[in-house]
């Protein structure tokens, strides 16, 4: 045991120092551990910055694919929050208790701290030390200053089908934030040249969820970006079946098996995301929209797209995949994000806003006539099968012309780049309202060359698509305008990859629409 203790912490180290690239945070700073096993290979995290603190994590895993291999018993772990990476200025300190009912988990909600600055976080655990992370606290809105805002989105991280290379490079930018958008577990093994594997089959159980988690988060590039920066994180659909819409899912129609199935899958998703304890689920239920403000400059709204959504429109079968048209798909009833959770972004939206607002959402916004040749058809499980729900958010954009007309949205899911123009009305002669970025998948294979240029050539508002390389969205936001950044990997299939910009655009402040830049 204390020989695979040493290989992995190395192995760690090493994943660590690759990421670096100068940045020598990204160290493994851990002190050697004096206990039999070390109860920290799952990582440390951070999320949800305020202005005065953020939420601190980490799951007590010494034997992560074996459910953790900590037992029943509770245990006290205690942790450190420093103003300097050597700890020598500790301006935070206490413990928490770790128990069985969350595996183990801790999620420690740190106040009282400074605005917009850096801080370093450590746990420990009888003679074992964590790994260091390093997090901060978000800008006032009086804060005068008005820097500029860096941060990442990402979302689509099947295992299998790549290594992580895009999170190696993620970490080793200067970033205030990153914001994932689901997809971060796959339920399900699918795709070609696989260069890992899942353990065990598809996961119903939460014992099955929590293994699948704990693979995942072993994976030495994803720790080094979680520890380098807070995150906020919303779910898609892997995260507990494919394609399910609110209470019943392609493979599980029967609302009382599904539900239970997604309890323990959101059961397991809180266990180990760094969110705050008012988001851990209540049996298949769990509120975790929200908004983020970030002095001046920001607010992300980040929203729940599936818990709460419509079934599926115009297929009478159990796939979502299809292609399909049909009247019921604009019926006004139906809703992407349900009436409450769109209630609360209508109110956010008519809300005195920050000079940006990113809406933080899981799929491709802009319409999208997807079917090759004259006929129209579309995906069902994507915003086309929400149009009404679609039509009333950008009217709700529209409205509010400070919001709108700074408005960009953020979203994965897809596989896919692309870039686009959102415009009220007809999607391809309307006023345009917002921006559109769908940020890539870090390794989720994607849409064939064909499928994409067909969606171009169908779809002008389509500014720009490409599905062929994997990786990740970087965005700045200043006073005067917006620059967005696709960074891929040369090979998701080698672990050792290069990273680098596919693609540049620019958002002018109140004038919405994708401009590309030259990379």
């Amino acid at each position: 045991m204390k020989e695979e203790r040493i290989s992995r912490r190395r192995l760690l180290c090493g994943g660590l120092a690759a990421a670096s690239l100068g940045h020598p945070f990204l160290r493994l700073n851990a002190q050697p551990a004096t206990a039999s096993r070390d109860p920290f290979t799952l990582g440390v995290a951070s999320g949800v910055p305020r202005a005065d603190g953020f939420v601190l994590w980490t799951r007590l895993a010494p034997e992560p694919l074996q459910g953790g291999g900590m037992g029943d018993a509770p245990v006290e772990v205690r942790w450190e929050v420093a103003d300097d990476e050597g700890f020598r200025r500790v301006v935070a300190k206490g413990s928490a208790i770790a128990t069985a009912e969350l595996a183990h988990s801790v999620h420690v909600e740190v106040q009282g701290l400074s605005p917009g600055r850096p801080y370093w976080y450590r746990f420990t655990v009888g003679g074992a030390r964590s790994p260091i992370g390093r997090t901060r606290t978000t800008p006032t809105e009086d804060d005068g200053t008005q820097q500029p805002l860096r941060f990442a989105f990402a979302s689509c991280q099947q295992y299998e089908q790549g290594y992580y290379a895009a999170y190696r490079d993620m970490a080793a930018q200067p970033l205030d934030f990153v914001v994932h958008l689901g997809d971060y577990i796959y339920e399900s093994s699918w795709g070609s040249r696989h260069v890992r594997r899942h353990e065990g089959g598809t996961p119903t159980q939460l014992p099955e969820f929590r293994n699948r988690y704990a693979l995942y988060k072993t994976d030495p590039h994803l720790q080094a970006a979680h520890a380098a920066f807070p995150w906020l994180v919303t779910w898609d659909d892997h995260e507990v079946a494919n394609d399910y819409t609110s209470d019943m899912s392609p493979r599980t129609s029967d609302p009382a098996q599904f539900l239970a199935i997604r309890a323990a899958a959101y059961q397991a998703w809180y266990e180990h995301m760094p969110v705050p304890a008012s988001m851990r689920p209540r049996g298949a239920d769990a509120l975790i929209y929200g908004h983020h403000r970030f002095g001046r400059m920001l607010d992300v709204l980040l929203t729940d797209g599936r818990q709460y959504r419509s079934h599926h429109a115009c297929l009478s079968g159990r796939s979502a995949s299809p292609l399909a048209d049909c009247a019921d798909r604009l019926a006004p009833q139906r809703s992407f994000f349900g009436a409450q959770q769109e209630a609360w972004l209508a109110r956010e939206l008519a809300a005195p806003p920050a000079r940006w607002t990113v809406l933080a959402q899981p799929t491709l916004l802009a319409e999208a006539d997807r079917k090759r040749g004259p006929e129209h058809g579309y995906w069902m499980d994507g915003w086309d099968g929400y149009a009404a729900a679609r039509a009333r958010l950008l009217d709700a954009l529209a409205a509010h012309k400070a919001r709108g007309g700074n408005a960009l949205v953020a979203s994965g899911d897809v596989h896919a780049f692309w870039a686009a123009d959102l415009r009220r009305g007809d999607a391809q002669q309307g006023p345009v309202v917002a921006t559109e970025f769908v940020g890539g998948a870090i390794t989720s294979e994607g849409p064939s060359a064909a499928s994409v240029a067909n969606m171009l050539a169908k779809n002008p508002q389509l500014r720009y698509g490409r599905a062929d390389r994997r990786g990740y969205t970087l965005a700045t936001l200043d006073a005067r305008g917006c620059s967005i950044e696709f960074r891929v990997a040369d090979d998701e299939k080698t672990a050792d990859s290069p990273v680098s910009p596919m693609a540049r655009f620019s958002v002018e402040l109140g004038a919405p629409g994708v401009h590309a830049e030259s990379t």
